[in-house]
């Protein structure tokens, strides 16, 4: 079965090197950071990149993008639409709509970002769903507010989607619960590299079956070599719940992003 393949933004932190302080309560212009050193290519220089590697799909992380300015987000779409690259999915990597102290904040940061993802042309942007232990309360905070961004996005275009990360979405059980509780305006991505443990492939087959995107990550044992085995019974999650989307390749290893990058995809389109 073939699959669109796409990219992350943060299988290349290392090679951009800069990353923004732009979360919620930061100031504005936003701090620029040598985060992962000198950069080595610029945002407005990875379509041409990706494209000349047979990549036309990106995930962006909020933190690599240096302002959510009208103009500066339009400069950053025309980029990627000049080199046939989609923008996929805006990564909103901050926020905690569970967390009371600061709810309102970051609810209103989370729906700044999805103004900015329409804006940047992105079909889908993902929120975190939150950082709190699954209790009864944290759950029905994350369902309330992931009901008003997500009703925002189909407003602006802009499908909505969580993930399963952080300890709110620890398990299938509080996935489903969470996905259901929502409706049809939120949307799922399933990770292969957050949850670990001897329950780890059943969990990711039952959230599969809700999933219309995933981040394909593989465990590398050394530079250039993937634990082969855990990566496929991850992808083989996918095929049995029947996935239909795209792979979102993350590297997050040793080496060369570009090499790791390409044994990922030749893994997976060799399945």
């Amino acid at each position: 079965m073939s699959h669109p393949i796409a990219v992350s933004s943060w299988s290349l932190h290392h090679m951009l090197g800069l990353t923004y302080d732009n979360g919620p309560g930061a100031s504005v212009p936003a701090k620029r950071r040598d985060t992962f050193g000198a950069p080595r290519i610029s945002l407005e220089d990875v379509p041409a990149a990706l494209a000349a590697r047979g990549y036309h799909r990106l995930e962006l992380c909020h933190f690599h993008l240096a302002s959510q300015d009208a103009g500066y987000l339009k400069k950053i779409r025309d980029a990627f639409a000049a080199d046939n690259v989609i923008i996929q999915t805006l990564l909103i990597d901050d926020g905690d709509i569970t967390k009371a102290e600061t709810r309102p904040r970051d609810m209103a940061w989370i729906q700044s970002w999805i103004h900015s993802a329409a804006v940047l042309g992105a079909k889908y942007a993902r929120v975190i769903a939150g950082k709190s232990q699954p209790s009864d309360e944290a759950l029905q905070m994350s369902v309330e507010g992931l009901k008003v961004v997500s009703e925002l996005g189909a407003k602006l275009g802009v499908r909505v989607v969580t993930e399963n990360w952080f300890d709110l979405l620890s398990g299938p059980k509080e996935v489903h619960y969470v996905l259901d509780s929502v409706g049809k305006n939120l949307g799922f991505l399933a990770d292969t590299g957050n949850w670990h443990g001897a329950s780890k492939y059943s969990d990711l087959a039952s959230i599969f079956a809700r999933a219309e995107l995933c981040h394909a990550k593989a465990s590398f044992l050394a530079e250039k070599k993937i634990d082969e085995p855990d990566f496929a019974a991850c992808l083989k999650a996918a095929w049995v719940a029947k996935y239909q989307g795209p792979f979102t390749l993350i590297f997050d290893s040793a080496g060369e992003e570009w090499d790791g990058l390409e044994i990922e995809r030749r893994f997976i389109e060799d399945m």
